[in-house]
């Protein structure tokens, strides 16, 4: 048998159904063998960033393990911001590349680099082919690699006649890992104590959580707790219901802030994540003096890998959970825990009422405000849908204006890059068939992945795309004031390189140039009605709404 067809079969073995990607003449093999796999779909991109941030949402939405195919060297290139984004994310998938036939090494041909040393800074590890003998194990370990936590994106660079060479190797994948840690039951009774001997814990959650199915785990343990529950700045999950009176809200981006945030807390959680991804230096840890602070992590690489602990815990989350809620049944404990639930609830309501204060202020403003507009847009927005969001500046006002009740509500992406709404709309749509998606970006963030709208319709996938126009990188501004302030730098300048008005960005034609019926809304009344119609109508769409700017 041929080197490409030990590929696909491994693809098989190991549970693929999609790869995403931007065809080339390298990849000739793997696109000459697709007619002879339709149990796998090809979902192509106009670039290889779209294909990689596709593949990074649908491996989060879907639990699956996707294949990406990009091109040679300049493709990918093309996909190293999104693959950095799908390692910060955790996304289990597998990146190849084609690579040039490998006797041309020495001739420098066209196209040809190392791919490895490329790759390997952003990805879990990083290997070319080098004989078909070697395919099925490279695969094997490939897809192990990428799943093991925390899980993320592996390399492989294939070269054109290494795919055609012969082998007698096939493809094999284990079956039956049970790889889920168990919490050591010592760390479970000594965690269960200092949580009751706290008088104020707080929670702060991160992906992991929803990815391992916990979710419904972490409500119970924050009941149990009687404990507020906080988000980190930038996730891909709403691993806690936003709408939940333990919910505190998102934290800030330095650890001063955090620190002011978490004042109160004479023990704080840490269950599922790196912690904390910072924009600013500010001195000091992120945590009020004299706290404890545990973290529940599935992996032991993330136990104090940023901060040290009190205490420190590995294991299947569900389960290290459930065991921790289990051991707060005492009777005088969970009188404490309702009392500190109650005056959350009376925080949350205090918080929301201050919230639709601030709302009303700007409600009639013209251009639109960010807080009107995030209320139309989810009063046109079915109940059941998906929300893909990289409205970045908009943000708080959106997870005000939605409830995400449940898993897979809501995505967003990790790492800071932008451009990964409209990309990942693509995955999470493939991912979720039966749901309605409503994909919600900036302008400037939707026009490094703009091409994902021909991706909407060549595939014909129900999404409804909102660009938020405000005509200037909002957030970049906002960024230069806090540089200004915190640097003492010159304050009464202008914003150099940060509007988008000059010319302005055509959403709309640009939407009809792909394929998509596109609207441009200007007044609010006129934004719900827009949006249901855009749900109501097969295929994609895309509705630009005019909203009001930093300047």
């Amino acid at each position: 048998m041929r080197g490409r067809q030990v590929f696909m079969d491994s693809l098989v073995a190991h549970g693929v159904e999609r790869i995403f990607g931007n065809p080339g003449t390298t990849e000739s093999p793997l696109l000459d063998s697709l007619q002879s796999y339709p149990q796998i779909e090809y979902v192509v991109a106009l670039h290889e960033g779209i294909a990689v941030g596709a593949a990074s949402f649908y491996a989060q939405a879907s639990g699956k393990t996707p294949l990406v195919n990009l091109h040679v060297a300049p493709g990918l290139g093309n996909g190293i911001g999104m693959i950095y984004g799908a390692l910060k994310a955790n996304s289990p998938m597998v990146v190849t590349a084609g690579q040039q036939d490998n006797r041309l090494r020495l001739r420098d041909p066209i196209l040809g680099h190392d791919l490895v040393a490329m790759a390997a800074p952003v990805t879990k590890w990083s290997v070319q082919v080098e004989r078909a003998d070697e395919m099925a194990a490279i695969m094997q370990r490939a897809f192990k690699i990428a799943n093991e936590a925390p899980a993320g994106p592996v390399f492989v660079a294939l070269p054109i006649n290494v795919m055609e060479q012969e082998t007698e190797n096939a493809a094999a994948a284990s079956r039956e890992m049970y790889t889920a840690p168990r919490p050591d039951p010592a760390g479970i009774t000594a965690i269960t104590a200092q949580i009751m001997q706290a008088k104020n814990p707080v929670i702060v959650v991160s992906d992991d959580v929803a990815r391992s199915g916990a979710r419904d785990d972490l409500v119970a343990l924050a009941e149990a707790m009687g404990a507020g529950v906080w988000f980190e700045a930038i996730r891909h999950h709403a691993a806690f219901p936003n709408r939940h009176p333990n919910a505190r809200g998102i934290l800030p981006v330095d650890a001063a802030a955090i620190r002011n945030s978490l004042a109160d807390a004479d023990l704080v959680l840490l269950i599922g994540g790196p912690f904390f991804e910072e924009v600013w230096f500010t001195p000091g840890a992120p945590f009020p003096d004299g706290a404890a602070v545990i973290q529940i992590e599935e992996a032991a690489k993330r136990l104090a890998y940023n901060h040290p602990l009190t205490a420190g815990l590995v294991g299947h989350l569900p389960t290290t959970l459930g065991a921790l809620r289990d051991g707060l049944a005492d009777a005088a404990y969970h009188r404490k825990a309702t009392d500190r639930n109650e005056a959350l609830a009376v925080q949350s309501a205090e918080a929301i009422a201050a919230y639709q204060a601030r709302s009303q202020r700007a409600w009639d403003r013209a251009p639109m405000s960010m807080p009107r507009v995030m209320a139309e847009i989810s009063a046109g927005t079915p109940d059941n849908a998906v929300v893909v969001e990289e409205a970045i500046t908009a943000g708080l006002d959106l997870a005000q204006a939605f409830n995400f009740a449940k898993p897979g509500d809501y995505y967003s992406g990790r790492g800071g890059g932008i451009g990964q709404g409209l990309a990942g709309a693509i995955g999470a749509k493939v991912a979720h068939p039966d749901r309605p998606l409503l994909a919600v970006s900036g302008d400037g963030s939707a026009m490094y992945s703009i091409q994902a709208l021909w991706s909407a319709a060549h595939h014909e996938l129900d999404i409804v795309f909102v660009i938020l126009v405000n005509r200037e990188y909002r957030i970049l501004k906002h960024n230069m004031d806090t540089y200004r302030q915190r640097f003492d730098a010159n304050s009464n300048q202008d914003y150099p390189e940060m509007n988008l008005d000059t010319p302005a960005l055509d959403f709309v034609t640009m939407a009809k140039g792909m394929g998509l019926d596109g609207h441009e809304v200007s007044k609010p009344e006129d934004v719900a009605p827009a949006l249901k119609a855009a749900f109501a109508s097969p295929g994609p769409s895309l509705i630009a709404i005019s909203i009001e700017g930093k300047r």
